[in-house]
Formats: C-alpha cells, structure tokens, sequence
C-alpha cells in the first residue's frame, strides 16, 4: 500500500496516542468574572509526572493573554485562564514546542470529572468513626476493669456524648440509604445496618439512663466503623470510571470556519447545516461530515476506522467528523453536523454500551437481596419469644433483638467483594494493571473470549522500515533528505536513516510527497503512482531519484512487548482470541500469523467492532475486548470487561475497565488468572461469612450474646473475610 508524504502537524495514527492532535477551539468556554476572559481546557495524554506539571504551567505561562495555567496530573488535563483572544491552537502549538501532545475539551461537557464529593465525605466519616471508637473503647475499658455506680455512669454518659453524634453524622450514608429502600418497599442491605445502629446506640442510652450495668456505646461506633470501612473500599474501587460518552462529545470541535458570502466566519457547529461550505486548515480536526469539493491533503482517520496510516483526501471523498486533515486546506459541503455526525453517533453507541453494563450486579448486592428480609425476620421472631417467655422483659427482649440485628449485620458479607478486589487490585497495579471498576474482577474471571484490536494495541502504532539492507548508501541519503521535509509517520521513520544528502528546492505536495533538486535532477519521495512506480503490495513509500530509477521503502508496525505472551497466556487457559481491526487486509493477516492467532477480521468500522462484540455476546460468550482507539470505545463499553493502554485515547481508557499502564501485553494473561483467583476469593469470602451466621447466631438468639458481644464477633468476621482477601497478595 504506497502512502504519500506530508506533515501531520505532531500526529500521525501510528502515533502512541491518535487523539493528541490540536483541535479547533471550543465554542462553550465557560466564561469567567471579567467580561474580557476565558477558560480553556486541554487534556494532556503523555503527561505523567511533577516535572511536567512545571513544564507545562511553565509554557503555557508565557504565551501572551495567559494569565494562568493549572495541571491535573491525575486527569492529565490543563485549564487555562486567558484573555479572548486567546485560541486553543496557540495553547496547543506552545506545548507541541515543549515536547507535549494536546487537544482541546470542552469543560461544559465534562461534569462526571469534577471533585469527588461522595469519597471524600465517606473518607470524613470513616475517620470521625474511628477516633470516636478509639476514644468510646479508652473508655469502655475503665469500665471493664471494674468502674462502679457513680464512676461507670460518668463513663458511660461520656461514652454517649462521643457516640450519639459519631453515629448521627457518620451513620448518614446507611440512614440515607435505608430511608431510600423503605420508601419504594424494598429491604436493602443498609436496612438491618440502621436498625442495628439505632437499636445499638438507643438501648445503651436507656441503659445509661437507668444506671445499667452494661452500655453499648463501643459496639455501635465499632459497628460503624468497620461498615463505614467497606463502604469506602467499595466505593474506591469504582470510583475512576467515569463517563466514556461524556468524554466522546467533549472531542467534538465545537465550532466550525463557514464559508458565506466569499468570507470565513466562525461559527458554532449548532449553526451548521447540511449544504454548508466549510473550510478546514491543516492540522484540524473535521467539525462535521461532508464531501470534498476542494483541495488535496491526507486525512488520519484512525479515531475512527483505525486504520494505521494517513490516506489521500481528494475532490468527491467524503469525510466523518474526528478524522484529521494532515497536509492541506479542504473545503467540505456539509452532510451532517452536530448530533448527527459519525462522532456524535458513535459516543450515543458507548452511552447505548454503558447503560446495559450498569445493570450488572455484584454478587454482594445479589445476597443482600435474601439476606436482608431473614436478618428481620429473626430479630423480631427473637423479640417476640423472647417477649412472650419472659413475660413481657421489654429490657431482655430488646438486648436480644438488638444482639441478632449487629450479629447478623452484613459486614462481613458487605466486604466480601471489595476487600477482595482490593487486595487483587493492588497485585494487579503491581503487574501493571489498573483496575477501574468494582465488577471487573468478577466479570474478569467469567471470560471465554477476548478481542484485539490491532494498532496501537497488539503494535506500538510507530511504522520502521524494514529493507534499508537492500538500498545503496547514496539511496538512503537521498530518501534521508526528502524525507526530512515532511513530519508524515514513513517520512519521520525514513528521516535518520543516513546522512542527508544535498537536495534544494525541497517542497511537498499535499496528498502525494516531497520533491526537490539533487544535482540539477527533480528528485520525489512518496505515492507509487506520483513516482511512477509499480506498488509491491506491502505499507511502503517509492523514492525517484535523478536517474528515474525507482526504489521502494518498506515498512512494518513493530510489535508491542509482550503481545506473543499475552496471546499465549490467554490461548493457554483455554480462550479463545480474535483480532479485529480497521486496518488493511496484509498487515492484518501478517500480524495474525505472527501471534498464532486464527480468527481475525480486516476493514472493520467502529460500529462493526461493537456489532462483533455484540454478537459474541448473544452467543453466549463472555467477551474480553482489548483496544486503545475512538475506535474501539463503542466495543470497550459493549464487552463483558475491557482492557485498554494508559497510551490510548482518554475515551477509551474512560470506556474500559482496566488500563494497562506500561507497555507490555503479558499483564493481560496475568489478569484472567487473578480474576479467577478473586472469584474464588470471594466464594470463599461468602462462605466464611455464611459459616460464622451459621454459628453465632443461634447464640445470639438464646441470648447468650449480648449486643457488645454481636458486635465483638462481627468485626472478627469482617477481620477474617479481609485476611482472606490478603492472600491474593
């Protein structure tokens, strides 16, 4: 396949991250206080580390009209304070001289990536509840050690001063959440939580009242403690994902040049109709679908298709919103804009995608559905007996029905899942692999089936070439110097090869190569036909040298590390794997070949992928999908569990369930096997819990447990669940 050559203006579809390329500006800039400014928002996808937190504050700090730049390294965005005049593309530009790929997101379709509220305030909780249990249980020892009368009841009454209002604001979550279930009729797992805490927290008042010999004050903020504890575990472990559709319609290009009237205008892709004329410079992202009607360039349209290597763009080709122009000005008559677009369609499949995977539910949530309903029914069966035997002991029958309300309270069985998926998670960050979601693991070790996509995920999306042996030295001098005119991927690939020669009048021709004198000769680099060449077949480029002697440069996308491992690995345990892409048949057949595997597809648009995906699915197989592109995000949020590199697109990465955070595949196979560990962590973990109601409470219920007691033996359930979980590590 011959390619011309052109600049891509810092990107090219093998590059490591196909998104990293300056975008029109946004038209919804959220405005700040002073009527002459605005904010502008970059995301930063090779940022990684303090020092180019510096460098990019640094550059985008003296750009003129900046007036300040803040880096969110955890998102790897940058906002930007800047007078109006002041354009993304001049951002952008000054981080591309700094060595920094970016694009352009539009903050106001954002919301998912704002702070974590719900985090921070479990974290708040969770720590007044621990410093309350410390300093109730100080306390609670005094009056073990044999505090009496006056000195046990001050104790206590200092107890309740610290516990009443630990429970009442660090109980909220539950409360909350039992209110919510009691309204629509429901008995969710919070419900026994609140009971036992309320009931905990109001006999130990009593008690105190009374003068009692035994307050409960500890087991109750205990009791919230430990509760409190899984529920941020829990939530930890879901909290990165975020909304993949959102993040696809912040890469729309807000606005789009019209031409009206023989004048540019810009204006809001809103404003932008079908027939419209629209102009696009190089190095812009397509604000819309349309046909070519003017202009010759090369368009990277691997966020789309995923095919690896720019093609020519010329008169009567039609064009998708998200493909990039490489190499010179287009004009386009619009066909769709704005929700109609290919993008815009494409981020409604990941919405279409999400939403049928947020209705999977952890097998935690699946037990509580039974649980619940039984916890009740033997507290009140035991208060009513008890009620009965002793001939109306409001004070015993309580204590009891309080002691199988905290006994039988879903600690342990509430960290069953995240106390195992977090231990796992953290020997799979070790690895390499970065859990997202709170199911993935337990969808992780159900695959049959995984899916690859080709660029940029099973190779590293950087074309070398591959027969320089075969060329003379002045040969590759030659194609040294004109591929130095042009940053297209198998020029930059070519461009160091040799020594350049002495070649002026170096000038490229948009769609077609480079050109230029060699001692009084026209010399060409690039398209078969432009040379007049005969194509060989292969991903190559054809230099002319003075002679009109012909040479063609071959090319190969060279293998990610580890991608024969993880392929072996994944075949070993008895999946099956398939490759998917929407690159060209030979490099696709060639790279099945090499990695052994035997089902593979060519040409495959994005929606297809998802089709592919989905019909795996109805099959009855569980999918394991692995891609790094816009393309590939409908069929990362489609999959049973998705794996996509921390080098892919923000989309995708957002659509999918784990990132790869290095380079190498081989954590993949790592991933299943651990997957399936953890599910039989969390059997177990189930079975530990069923174990321990099995025998504490019918001890509870003959009343040889009182309510400090219940509290005691469930925080040991919940110590034993999680050291169970440990063992993963």
């Amino acid at each position: 396949m011959s390619m011309a050559l052109g600049p891509d203006t810092g990107h090219g579809s093998l590059s490591a991250c196909p998104a990293c390329v300056a975008a029109p500006s946004a038209e919804r800039i959220a405005a700040l206080s002073m009527p002459h400014s605005a904010r502008l928002m970059l995301s930063l996808p090779t940022a990684h580390c303090a020092a180019c937190i510096s460098t990019v504050e640094h550059a985008l700090a003296v750009v003129p009209g900046v007036t300040s730049a803040r880096v969110n390294l955890t998102l790897r965005r940058v906002s930007v304070d800047a007078a109006a005049g002041v354009t993304a593309q001049q951002l952008v530009d000054a981080l591309r001289g700094v060595g920094y790929e970016a694009h352009e997101l539009d903050p106001g379709l954002l919301s998912t990536t704002e702070t974590d509220r719900q985090g921070r305030e479990l974290l708040m909780r969770l720590g007044v509840a621990g410093f309350s249990m410390m300093n109730v249980m100080l306390l609670s020892v005094a009056v073990w050690s044999g505090a009496e009368d006056a000195t046990r009841d001050l104790f206590h009454w200092i107890s309740a001063a610290i516990a009443l209002p630990t429970v009442i604001f660090a109980g909220q979550p539950f409360f909350k959440s039992a209110w919510a279930s009691l309204r629509v009729g429901r008995l969710g797992m919070d419900v026994p939580i609140s009971l036992a805490l309320i009931l905990a927290s109001t006999i130990s008042l009593f008690e105190t009242w009374k003068g009692g010999h035994h307050a409960y004050f500890d087991a109750a903020v205990m009791l919230c403690f430990f509760l409190l504890a899984g529920r941020y575990l829990d939530h930890r472990t879901r909290a990165v994902a975020r909304s993949a559709a959102e993040e696809l319609a912040a890469l729309e290009v807000p606005r789009a040049t019209v031409l009206r009237g023989g004048a540019e205008a810009v204006v809001p892709i809103a404003e932008v109709a079908a027939g419209d004329m629209v102009r696009v410079r190089p190095g812009g992202r397509m604000p819309v679908d349309g046909v070519v009607t003017e202009g010759q360039s090369e368009i990277d349209r691997s966020l789309l298709t995923g095919e690896s290597l720019p093609v020519f763009a010329g008169v009567g080709m039609a064009v998708s919103a998200g493909e990039v122009n490489l190499t010179g000005p287009l004009t386009l008559r619009v066909t769709a804009a704005g929700r109609s677009s290919s993008l815009h369609r494409m981020a409604d499949l990941v919405a279409v995608a999400e939403s049928a995977k947020t209705r999977y539910t952890s097998l935690a949530e699946r037990a509580a559905r039974l649980y619940s309903p039984l916890v009740h029914m033997m507290s009140f069966g035991a208060f009513g007996f008890w009620m009965w035997q002793t001939g109306g002991d409001l004070r015993f029958a309580i204590n009891i029905s309080a002691a199988v309300l905290i006994i039988t309270c879903p600690c342990a069985l509430g960290l069953a899942v995240p106390a195992v998926v977090t231990a796992a998670s953290g020997k799979l960050f070790r690895k390499g692999l970065l859990i997202k979601h709170g199911t993935a693991l337990e969808r992780l070790a159900e695959v049959d089936t995984v899916v690859f996509d080709k660029t940029g995920t099973l190779t590293m999306g950087a074309p070398k070439p591959t027969n320089l042996a075969d060329h003379a030295p002045d040969v590759l001098a030659l194609a040294a110097a004109l591929a130095g005119a042009s940053s297209h991927p198998l020029a930059v690939a070519l461009a160091g090869v040799a020594a350049p020669a002495a070649v002026t009048g170096l000038r490229e021709v948009p769609g077609y190569g480079v050109e230029g004198l060699f001692q009084g000769r026209r010399v060409r680099l690039g398209r078969a036909e432009w040379c007049g060449a005969v194509p060989v077949g292969a991903t190559s480029t054809y230099l002319v040298d003075g002679a009109g002697v012909t040479h063609a440069f071959s090319f190969a996308d060279s293998l990610r590390p580890g991608a024969e491992a993880a392929v072996a690995s994944l075949r070993g345990q008895g999946l099956r794997v398939l490759l998917v892409s929407g690159d060209a048949e030979a490099p696709v057949a060639e790279l099945a070949t090499r990695l052994g595997i035997e089902d593979w597809h060519h040409g495959v648009l994005p929606a297809g992928k998802a089709a592919k995906v989905a019909a795996l699915t109805a099959a009855g197989h569980r999918v394991l999908m692995v891609g790094d592109g816009l393309n590939d995000t409908a069929a990362l949020a489609a999959a049973h569990v998705s794996v996509s590199p921390a080098s892919a697109l923000d989309a995708a990465r957002v659509a999918s369930d784990i990132v790869l955070l290095g380079q190498d595949l081989a954590p993949i196979g790592d991933a299943v096997r651990i997957g399936r560990q953890a599910a039989r962590r969390i059997v177990e973990n189930f079975a530990i819990s069923a174990a321990y109601n099995v025998i504490a409470v019918p001890l509870a219920l003959v009343g040889l447990a009182t309510p400090l007691a219940a509290a005691l033996a469930m925080s040991l359930s919940s110590i034993t669940v999680s050291l169970n979980a440990l063992r993963l590590r």
